[in-house]
């Protein structure tokens, strides 16, 4: 069993837990995930890592359903049953040149340790962070310390740019030449990122239905540049101009309703 070492609300909707895990820390790169089960009947759950250290990963959750309302409730020194990984290929980190990393609401959490290891392998960072409202951000200062510049975008204004990190983007692009864009956040964000950016090369995080995380279910296979993939071995990144949005969004959405019952429940 793993323990929680630390936790915190984020905001409204985000919870932090760091978790003592040393082997799983030993071997974590940027970009991978873990699956984990509070018990032994439980839902299998994958969350990207958010941070690791010598001994502790850290993960970022937002209560969706059952399974994460129950993780919610969990307090510090109590015990996760389960904890698998580092799982999926790690984000590739060389000195590209002009990185820009672009994380949307839950997504900015996985953002941080790529925009980290981009930062210290010599690549100029600009962090586009994006939420519905000022509240919803969070690691503000990991971001700018790791970062070049960061631009902050909300729906509403209330924080940084009226609009979205796609409309910062755009203002970017005009301004300088960009070697790479990482893209973490809602698939419909993603989506339009990879739209917005044309030729530039854009690696996303999928994140769609999971179950053992090994290739075995294929409950996480995606459509991508015509061939079927599995996020979970695959993945989970893959350049955004290959992916089949469309049949990804439309997948991701078939529990939706079942998801709202358990959270209700």
């Amino acid at each position: 069993m793993h323990e929680i070492i630390e936790k915190k609300k984020l905001n409204r909707e985000n919870y932090f837990f760091k978790i003592n895990a040393r082997l799983i820390a030993k071997k974590a790169r940027p970009g991978q995930f873990v699956i984990l089960r509070i018990k032994e009947e439980g839902e299998r759950i994958p969350l990207t890592i958010a941070d690791y250290g010598k001994d502790f990963i850290s993960v970022v959750f937002q209560v969706v359903g059952g399974t994460s309302s129950q993780l919610s409730k969990l307090v510090r020194g109590d015990k996760i049953r389960d904890l698998m990984g580092p799982l999926g290929k790690p984000t590739d980190i060389e000195n590209f040149g002009t990185v820009v990393i672009i994380g949307g609401g839950l997504g900015i959490a996985p953002c941080f340790p790529i925009a980290r290891a981009m930062k210290n392998k010599g690549n100029k960072v600009v962090s586009i962070l994006g939420a519905r409202t000022k509240e919803l951000f969070f690691w503000k200062d990991r971001f700018e310390k790791f970062s070049n510049e960061v631009i902050y975008c909300t729906d509403d204004g209330s924080f940084g740019i009226k609009g979205f990190v796609t409309d910062a983007l755009k203002n970017l692009m005009k301004k300088e030449k960009i070697d790479r864009i990482i893209a973490i956040g809602p698939p419909v964000m993603m989506k339009f990122v990879t739209r917005t950016a044309k030729d530039i090369p854009v690696i996303v995080s999928l994140n769609p239905i999971m179950v053992d995380g090994m290739g075995m279910c294929g409950g996480c296979r995606v459509n991508v540049a015509g061939r079927v993939k599995f996020a979970c071995v695959d993945g989970p990144e893959f350049v955004g101009q290959d992916v089949d949005w469309d049949s990804f969004i439309n997948r991701n959405e078939s529990y939706k309703e079942e998801e709202h019952a358990c959270r209700i429940e």
